[in-house]
């Protein structure tokens, strides 16, 4: 799928241009026949007879950066100093560092941090220790634990390289609801070793947040964690996904006068995020949902690519017990979602589709059918991606969630914790707001955080799962 040029693959260029009138116009013509999206054109020097800049240029993906790049040294009177990928120069060093919060500028100082001090401090924690909730940075601090084994659209990729995408994890985790969040990367796929892991460093953390870990070992790990510790354990590839999409559903079906109740659901998709997605739209009650996998439609009696959660898939779902591939379960659908693989979804199946339908295409970086061939024949299109409106992402959830988890000292996580993240998320879009390009709100949204924690932390009260009392945003 042809993308627009975009931040993701922007590079900076240092030009030494012959100085004679006009030159710039060249290289910025040049450029724009190319595809480049310039940004900012910096003057940085004067060598002799030629002017230094900096042009930065965003491009469709790295191949294009280099026709842009080889476009340039065609010019003449142009010569390239030197080429800068920004998303490289971004992620130099890391994302994240260690600050202390207070600063050790005397012996007093280091008496009240360290030694001897500290030692009072610790005796009260192992005399108690839900002191470790108050007296260390255990009160505001997630643990964003994964093996790599499946990250974005990378796949199995190794703890090592999936450490730049927890980093940005916790950089979110801090950026948007002030909280501590620590990447730990395992290397190891055993997935008991993995629960083991986590169990033993659990002491040191408020909240456990699963990430990139590949199903089904991901329900495995999850589950078997919440039977051991008694702090939260949140899978966002499964849970975030599903709640932010159902609050963008929700509204959704609101523009297209619908009920979920009575709408028929085709998901593509059975990994981490599919499984999430189908077991809560179950929960509320969607009566005709068919879901689809590498192996085909689910169906009670399939026996190719089963698994016991494949197999509840197979008892909960696809009431007429339809068989085949995706393109056979479209006929009368109203709703789209897919969670799986790109360039999977056809004109030909979305004309099947019922008048005012909905498709939600969330594979990223490329979705399951481009936003501008699936708006030809739906009301309503959503993508994980930034570039196009309706964006479904998981920022809007997992900053709210575990800050309300964390604030009230939550044991685990419970089904209406998440549905109450979802309505919150739905309900901070009037009615009289609502379109069909505007269905969820902005990620950047300071009101997102405030009314999922809220939310989150009533169900957790409601639910008895909260140590501490309600707090109010």
């Amino acid at each position: 799928m042809a993308t627009v040029p975009n931040v993701s693959y922007s590079i900076t260029v240092r030009l030494e241009i012959n100085n004679v009138p006009g030159m710039l116009g060249k290289v910025t013509t040049a450029i724009g026949k190319a595809g480049g999206d310039i940004g900012a054109v910096d003057l940085v020097g004067f060598a002799k007879n030629t002017i230094i800049r900096d042009i930065t240029i965003k491009a469709r993906d790295e191949q294009h950066s280099q026709q842009i790049i080889a476009t340039l040294k065609k010019l003449r009177g142009v010569s390239i100093a030197s080429t800068s990928d920004r998303v490289f120069l971004y992620h130099l060093g890391g994302k994240l560092s260690i600050v202390g919060k207070n600063p050790i500028k005397t012996r007093d100082d280091l008496s009240l941090a360290y030694t001897p001090g500290v030692a009072r401090v610790s005796r009260a924690i192992a005399e108690d220790t839900d002191k470790s909730f108050t007296l260390t940075l255990r009160k505001n601090t997630v643990a964003v634990v994964t093996d790599g084994t499946a990250v974005l659209g990378l796949g199995d990729i190794g703890p090592e390289a999936a450490l730049p995408v927890m980093e940005g994890k916790a950089l979110l985790f801090k950026e948007f609801a002030g909280i501590d969040a620590f990447p730990i990367v395992l290397r190891t796929k055993d997935p008991d070793e993995i629960v083991n892991t986590v169990r033993l460093i659990a002491g040191g953390f408020g909240g456990i947040n699963l990430e990139d870990i590949s199903a089904p070992r991901c329900f495995y790990i999850e589950d078997e964690l919440k039977k051991v510790l008694d702090i939260p354990v949140f899978h966002d590839d499964q849970h975030g996904t599903a709640i932010v999409l159902l609050a963008a559903l929700t509204n959704a079906l609101k523009v297209v006068h619908k009920k979920l109740n009575t709408v028929k659901v085709v998901l593509s998709g059975a990994g981490a995020a599919g499984m999430s997605i189908a077991k809560l739209l179950i929960h509320k009650n969607v009566k005709e949902l068919i879901v689809n996998d590498k192996d085909g439609l689910i169906y009670r009696g399939r026996e190719k690519g089963m698994n016991p959660y494949i197999q509840w898939l197979a008892d909960h779902s696809n009431p007429r017990n339809i068989k085949g591939r995706l393109c056979d379960a479209f006929r009368g659908a109203d709703v789209f979602i897919g969670v799986s693989a790109p360039d999977i979804v056809k004109p030909s199946d979305l004309k099947k589709m019922a008048r005012s339908s909905i498709v939600f295409a969330m594979a990223n970086p490329d979705p399951e059918v481009a936003p501008e061939i699936a708006l030809k024949f739906a009301k309503v299109v959503a993508t994980g991606r930034s570039d196009y409106p309706n964006q479904i992402n998981n920022v809007l959830c997992f900053p709210g969630m575990f800050r309300g988890l964390l604030d009230v000292r939550a044991r685990t996580i419970t089904d209406e914790m998440m549905l109450a993240a979802s309505d919150a998320i739905a309900s901070l879009i009037k009615p009289s707001d609502l379109s069909e390009d505007y269905i969820i709100p902005s990620v950047f949204d300071k009101n997102v955080v405030k009314a999922v924690a809220q939310a989150v932390s009533d169900a957790a009260y409601r639910t008895g799962v909260a140590r501490k009392r309600l707090k109010m945003y």
